[in-house]
């Protein structure tokens, strides 16, 4: 049986940001360059609409942006989800990690990013609310999809199952992590980069805190991924 911390912690809000702020400046340089370089690859897509005007000409551009945006994107995030979990849980880190969506399960990804978008979509449509509260219930999935290898609709499914209950838990972290952000703007451009990686940090560690949740419960066993 593990004695890693992580898979001891029950699931609270105060008990992922503090479990997150803890491991976070353990593999602080690790996690600092997967956001660097994730913010470098997911900029194309942020900044195809910024654009204070739009011309004919810029067609092309915001095409391939959206292109970028589902296609390339969610694995990337998918892959930074990933692993900030496998920081969580102490486990060895490798760079590639961030990319191993594009060789494994990249079409799992793509699907579920785009059933989870068109979810939340239609849930915004609904008066908002609906929206947020589909966004919470959903939040696992990229976890779901990376650790646990199952296919879209079953990550959709298995989501919903891990995170009723817990809703609340996700939606107080998303505001927790906004003033995080905000925060790091004020003080220090610095500290925006800090509030990121904790965030990425507490969100990982509550998924976890849920799986080890589900296991006493024996409803769903701790898997521990191991590459090959």
């Amino acid at each position: 049986m593990t004695t890693k911390e992580i898979y001891n912690l029950a699931p609270s809000v105060g008990g992922s940001f503090s479990y997150g702020w803890k491991k976070m400046f353990e593999r602080f340089i690790y996690l600092l360059v997967i956001i660097i370089i994730a913010g470098l690859i997911e900029g194309p897509f942020q900044a195809t609409f910024q654009a204070n005007e739009f011309h004919l000409f810029m067609i092309p551009l915001v095409l391939v942006g959206i292109a970028w945006g589902f296609l390339i994107v969610p694995v990337i995030s998918y892959g930074e989800d990933y692993f900030f979990l496998k920081a969580m849980r102490e486990d060895d880190l490798d760079i590639k990690d961030l990319f191993m969506g594009f060789s494994k399960r990249y079409v799992d990804i793509i699907l579920a990013n785009l059933i989870v978008f068109a979810l939340v979509g239609l849930g915004i449509v609904m008066f908002v609310i609906p929206g947020i509260i589909i966004a919470c219930r959903l939040a696992f999935v990229p976890y779901i999809v990376m650790d646990q290898g199952l296919e879209p609709m079953q990550a959709v499914e298995k989501s919903w199952k891990m995170t009723r209950g817990h809703g609340w838990k996700v939606f107080f972290l998303a505001i927790i992590a906004f003033f995080l952000f905000i925060a790091g703007l004020v003080f220090c451009f610095v500290g925006v980069f800090i509030a990121i990686m904790w965030n990425h940090a507490a969100h990982a560690t509550l998924y976890q805190a849920v799986l080890n949740q589900e296991m006493k419960n024996d409803t769903l066993p701790i898997i521990e991924v191991h590459e090959e």
